[in-house]
Formats: structure tokens, sequence, C-alpha cells
């Protein structure tokens, strides 16, 4: 199966679906990340940020074995402003290159409108009678984004994926984004991502999860 996360951000596949990534590769399955924006110095991010960006990408990529990455790089914080259509056919390209079987992306409700911009975008570019391939679309639970989202429409789970033997490796992962993280009580620490995935395993009888909410499932 070729399985598709999308980001708005890099950090986001990680914090939404790291482990269940790292399970998936194990059991054979091919990976593929498609990154949507990017920062650049015309948004106030310094040379030294950059470059550094570059190569938390660089290692991450090394990390979990990545069969393919994609980063249509597009501005960050801006994707509302962009034109939505070039947006649609870039992710509509990677679709057509990749033929997932399953795509993992980004919360319709999240707080951050890169979020909800990808997600729309994604959603349009997988309708099913243009990507038959995509059989599974879930979005993902990203820690700080999704659980400040709009608060009528609260992210209930109902796919979880045991992620107990990755937890570990996820959290290499995270580390790797050094930028992203800060110390408790922030959302994005060490500590609040685990009790996150301790939650959710406590939801399916497991000691960590990460949980999806199923868009579509086509058998």
């Amino acid at each position: 199966m070729n399985i598709l996360v999308v980001s708005p951000h890099p950090d986001d596949e990680t914090l939404g679906a790291g482990g269940t990534l790292l399970k998936m590769k194990k059991k054979g399955h091919k990976i593929f990340w498609l990154n949507v924006t990017d920062v650049t110095e015309e948004l106030g991010w310094s040379k030294d940020f950059i470059e550094h960006r570059k190569e938390q990408i660089k290692s991450v990529r090394k990390f979990y074995g990545f069969d393919g990455f994609y980063n249509l790089a597009f501005q960050a914080s801006k994707l509302s402003q962009t034109d939505e259509g070039g947006v649609i056919a870039s992710i509509k390209k990677v679709y057509e290159e990749v033929k997932p079987e399953w795509i993992i992306i980004p919360g319709q409700y999240d707080a951050h409108s890169d979020h909800r911009g990808v997600y729309n975008c994604c959603m349009a570019a997988a309708k099913a009678f243009r990507a038959p391939y995509i059989k599974r679309i879930t979005t993902m639970e990203i820690i700080s984004e999704t659980d400040n989202g709009f608060q009528e429409t609260k992210f209930y789970p109902n796919l979880y994926v045991d992620i107990s033997d990755e937890i570990e490796d996820k959290i290499k992962a995270v580390k790797i984004y050094d930028t992203e993280i800060e110390d408790d009580p922030f959302p994005r620490s060490i500590g609040n991502i685990k009790a996150l995935a301790q939650n959710r395993g406590a939801s399916c009888n497991c000691l960590y999860a990460e949980a999806f909410c199923v868009v579509r499932i086509i058998e």
C-alpha cells in the first residue's frame, strides 16, 4: 500500500502520524511525504533558520526512510492568500505520481488557517471519480492545532493505531524539530506529546496510540 501524509508545515507529519508512518513502514508499506508550505525571508525568517529548517527536513526524511518527498514550498501562514486552484493542481500532481491508497491529512477545523486550507485542497484533489486509487482518507490529530480548533467541531476520533512499539522512535523524530519543541506546559513538549498518545491508547486498550477521523473508506 502507498501511504501519503500531507503536512501544512514540517513537523505536522510527525506530530499527527509519526508512529503510524513508522509502523506502516515496518509492515512493508511505502510511505510518502508531501509538505505544502515553507518558511521564506520575505516572511521574516532568518537565513540561519531557513538553513536549519532544510537540515531538519533532510534528517526527518532519512529517519523515516520515506519512499518519496515533495515540498510545494508555498508561503507559510499565507496559504489563504494563495491561488487555491494552483494549490489543488500541485497536490493533484503528487497524487498522480504517488497513486496513494491512503492519504493522511490535517483536520478541517484545525486552528491554523494553513491546516484548514490544506484539508480543503487535499479533498478537492481527492474526488473519487478523479482519484479512484485513493481508498482511505483520514485526518490526523496535531497537538496545538487540532485541540485548539473550533469549539463546536471537536475532534472525535473513530480510528486508532497502536503505536506502543513506535512511541520512542516517534519522540526521536519529534526531537529533530528542536525549534518547535519547548518545555511543559507548552503543547508541543515531549511530555504532552507522550501524554496525548497515552490518552488515546487508553481509549483503545493499548499503551500508546495515534487517533484519526475517517473521512472516506472504499472497500
